[in-house]
């Protein structure tokens, strides 16, 4: 298999600069060897040069470029910007896509065993359309419905059942075929990496899981599903009432957490392992991961990023 790996630049105005030069610095020689950047050289190089880091940086055009653990290479995309954190706009936008369409395209002609895109502002990127990169390589992919969101930590993993949507729509996504399908989906993805059948905890939806009343989710469609997979074979157990679960030490018995809503399990599980997670999407073509956090405006240059979400997905891509 291709040993090489792509990272993605991702957002300009962030930490993206900082924490690929931190982990840089970090990671083992063998894994320099494979790793790439794809992003605008100029713009890395002034970066790196406000930040005070310095590490070799190699422009290259080609990446069949002879592999070196001396220098971290950046496969140059074009992109005209004037300052060097300058504020999101048209351009930005733009570039960062081209940064993904190179990475997709490269991951698709197994010219690369995956990649890793850094952060980006989702909403400046995306616009109107109300999804995140999860959604958008589903779409490049052509498996809208099949993706599968997974935030991967070796003792725990999470997967929300509805991804970026807001609060108020999540009732109308829950019904008996939709967790269905996306535990079929769920569980193939997972064995496609992993090869083994994920140990899966459902959470409910309602606090205290509506209090075993007749009228709720939980008996009308969560507990249907759960036996009727379970009946077909499944490690499925649940539903557990979400205030609780996850202070229990019976949280290690499972492989994955499956929540009804996006923040319903990544809060209590950014609080448990914060930045020693990375974020996986199942189901694609390829392996794509991504450090498990935003662009962390509010600390550009002041060089307090952690790289470490970064290095467990560089570890990740480069074990797997």
């Amino acid at each position: 298999m291709n040993k090489n790996i792509a990272i993605i630049a991702g957002e300009p105005r962030s930490i993206n600069s900082e924490i690929i030069a931190k982990s840089w610095k970090l990671i083992k020689k063998n894994q320099r060897k494979n790793i790439f950047v794809i992003g605008n050289f100029v713009l890395l190089k002034k970066q790196l040069n406000i930040l005070k880091i310095k590490i070799p940086i190699k422009k290259i055009n080609n990446i069949n470029t002879k592999s070196s653990a001396k220098y971290l290479k950046i496969f140059d995309v074009p992109f005209r910007f004037k300052k060097p954190f300058e504020k999101k706009n048209k351009e930005t936008s733009k570039y960062i896509l081209k940064c993904f369409d190179i990475a997709h395209n490269l991951a698709v002609k197994k010219l690369i065993k995956g990649f890793i895109n850094c952060s980006i502002d989702k909403k400046k990127t995306f616009g109107k359309k109300n999804m995140g990169v999860t959604e958008f390589l589903a779409r490049k992919n052509k498996i809208q419905g099949k993706e599968i969101m997974l935030i991967f930590n070796k003792k725990l993993s999470v997967v929300p059942l509805t991804t970026h949507i807001a609060i108020k729509n999540v009732t109308k996504k829950i019904n008996s075929r939709f967790i269905k399908n996306k535990i079929y989906h769920l569980n193939a993805g997972y064995y496609s990496v992993f090869k083994k059948k994920p140990k899966i905890a459902v959470l409910g939806l309602n606090p205290h899981n509506g209090e075993s009343r007749s009228d709720t989710e939980e008996k009308k469609t969560i507990i249907p599903v759960i036996k009727f997979l379970k009946k077909n074979k499944h490690k499925i157990y649940g539903p557990f009432s979400s205030d609780t679960f996850f202070a229990s030490n019976k949280i290690l018995k499972y492989d994955i957490v499956l929540g009804m809503y996006h923040d319903q399990v990544l809060t209590p599980f950014k609080t448990i392992f914060k930045f020693d997670a990375c974020n996986i999407t199942l189901g694609l073509k390829y392996f794509r991961v991504s450090p498990d956090h935003g662009t962390a405006e509010d600390i550009i240059g002041k060089k307090r990023a952690n790289p470490l979400s970064l290095i467990k997905s560089i570890d990740f891509i480069s074990n797997i």
